[in-house]
């Protein structure tokens, strides 16, 4: 797979094309679940010689992997845990994905760390951020961020002007790394399909195929037009991350992994409100807040509280929007309002149940079982460490297999738009001006598709018009928005706004402005007539005001019943 060329499209055709696939072979395995430990789990089995299927019930990414803080760390609170290998193993996780596997959507990212006591407490964190920089290093690779550094609190100001100057003594600054969550997923996906596997969103698992105590296969129905079909597979993997339990009930018989959900909320507000040249972390009573540098924007959060009520759509309410402005709002000079919040969204953390009434001290460590024959479940984890998740859940499928199975290699498989980035992005002033586009759009698509960038520049180039960005969120070029319907797997305007693009999140209108033109734009891609262009734009206007005002509503079961007012988009 080399510059682009090659790399599987996730579009309609495809997906027609997979799910004729996976309705008449009999497959090595079949992944539950389109978030990114399963979609890990699809590209690892697929690049061992497996064959493979891959489905999901909504969109790729729809739960808690688009909900994320889209950082790839190693967990500094962990440290303060004694859990010195889940940060090992996330940190040498984190440099592969920089400088191998994925550079064109992993990157580097600073954060200050303020200092609130004179004596004991910038030897104790300097101590903890001294461990944390040896323990990113890894065999065969640099740590790949520079290490931290100690600040005086006139150094921290010129860095953080926006830090209120009595509330602190000085500062450390350390390094980690951020994604784009949903995007990450969704190109591990296309690169697993470029390896052979078959996949297909809005394909809804209901059941199991059974020989008596083995399962063989599952029982599964396409959303989008309620045709059911079975799906044979000599081995299942649950990858449903909150939703583990619920597909080991339809197994039947006692589960060995058990997830409880906990809720965190982020809010995004412009880059302008907080005046900075570097992110923040901030210690609270119960986990830590980040202020996270996110193009023309900054992400705060997050919370951290149990939930138990809908995990399709978690809602967040006042107080849960408020707590992290009053906590933000404690080191900085100029408050942080509600009306600077131009979005708001929430996901759900899949915890291992342990004896702890408390989320924020539950497991973050996975585990893979064997529950009954023929399938294999995986959980809990952190979005950093889904490769590795991913490598020990095909390990199991592997000795439920009756053939040898190769070893893992997906430490040195780059994902689709890897090979060449850097290249291109040394290039990116000759490729502006053979595409007519500004150098700063170029980096823009470069920091999205990675070398995959000519597939984007051949729709501009057939239809100068795509070239233009969409009215009421400039960030975004209209070809974008036809990119993720032909090629990402988009299915419907909602999929556009929330998770291939970020325009849900990013605009004070929250998607409402640009839905209709976006609408239009995907129509042809996915052959829409009006009518269906209508109700595209109704649900997602329907979505949007029910998000908002549950925002409004004091207490979680207040926010949900509200949220849970908003339709589900049907194409039939």
């Amino acid at each position: 797979m080399t510059a682009g060329l090659g790399t599987a499209g996730l579009g309609p055709a495809e997906r027609e094309a997979a799910l004729a696939r996976m309705g008449s072979l009999e497959l090595d395995v079949v992944v539950v679940g389109g978030g990114v430990v399963g979609a890990g789990v699809a590209l690892d089995a697929a690049t061992r010689g497996l064959s493979v299927g891959l489905v999901e019930a909504r969109d790729f990414a729809s739960g808690t992997s688009s909900r994320s803080s889209k950082l790839i760390h190693g967990g500094v609170r962990y440290l303060e845990q004694l859990n010195f290998d889940l940060v090992r193993e996330a940190l040498q996780e984190r440099a592969l994905l920089m400088q191998r596997i994925a550079p064109h959507l992993v990157r580097p990212v600073p954060f200050l760390f303020p200092l609130t006591h004179m004596v004991w407490e910038r030897p104790y964190v300097g101590a903890g951020l001294a461990l944390y920089d040896s323990l990113g290093f890894s065999f065969g690779f640099t740590r790949g961020v520079p290490g931290h550094r100690h600040l005086s609190r006139r150094r921290a100001l010129r860095l953080a002007p926006a830090l209120r100057k009595s509330v602190f003594t000085g500062a450390v600054q350390y390094w980690d790394a951020q994604v784009d969550d949903a995007r990450y997923v969704m190109t591990t996906l296309r690169t697993a399909a470029t390896y052979g596997a078959h996949i297909a969103s809005r394909t809804r698992v209901t059941g199991f195929l059974r020989e008596g105590e083995r399962v063989t296969g599952v029982r599964a129905r396409d959303v989008e037009n309620g045709h059911e079909f079975d799906i044979r597979a000599q081995q299942v993997v649950n990858a449903t991350g909150v939703w583990t339990d619920d597909i080991q009930g339809l197994v039947g018989g006692r589960g060995q992994i058990h997830v409880r959900a906990s809720k965190g909320i982020h809010l995004v507000v412009p880059r302008d409100r907080i005046h900075s040249l570097t992110g923040i972390i901030l210690r609270t009573e119960k986990s830590v807040l980040f202020v996270i540098p996110w193009g023309r924007h900054w992400i705060v959060g997050t919370t951290d509280t149990e939930w138990t009520l809908d995990k399709v759509h978690p809602a967040a309410s006042r107080g849960d929007i408020d707590y992290v402005l009053n906590h933000v709002n404690a080191v900085l000079s100029v408050p942080l309002t509600r009306d600077d919040v131009e979005g708001v969204y929430a996901g759900l953390r899949p915890l291992l149940a342990g004896e702890s009434d408390q989320t924020s001290k539950l497991s973050r460590e996975h585990v893979v079982t064997h529950p009954v024959p023929g399938l294999v479940m995986v959980a809990g984890g952190k979005y950093t460490t889904y490769r590795v998740m991913a490598r020990d859940a095909v390990d199991a499928v592997a000795h439920g297999l009756d053939q040898r199975v190769p070893p893992s290699c997906t430490d040195r498989i780059p994902l689709a738009g890897a090979e060449g980035y850097q290249a291109l992005w040394n290039s990116r002033y000759r490729l502006a001006q053979s595409s007519g586009l500004h150098v700063a759009r170029i980096e823009h698509l470069l920091r999205r598709y990675g070398s995959l960038i000519d597939e984007v520049l051949l729709l501009i180039e057939a239809d100068p018009a795509l070239g233009r960005p969409l009215t009421g969120a400039d960030d975004y070029l209209r070809a974008e928005i036809v990119y993720a319907a032909t090629r990402e797997g988009a299915r419907h305007l909602n999929d556009a706004l929330t998770r291939r693009t970020h325009i849900s999140i990013e605009t004070f209108h929250r998607g409402l402005a640009v839905a209709a033109e976006a609408a239009e734009l995907m129509a042809g891609p996915l052959g829409w007539d009006g009518e269906q262009v209508k109700r595209e734009v109704e649900y997602y206007t329907k979505r949007i005001e029910a998000e908002r005002l549950s925002q409004e509503q004091d207490t979680d079961q207040e926010a949900d019943a509200i949220r849970l007012g908003a339709p589900e988009i049907v194409s039939y």
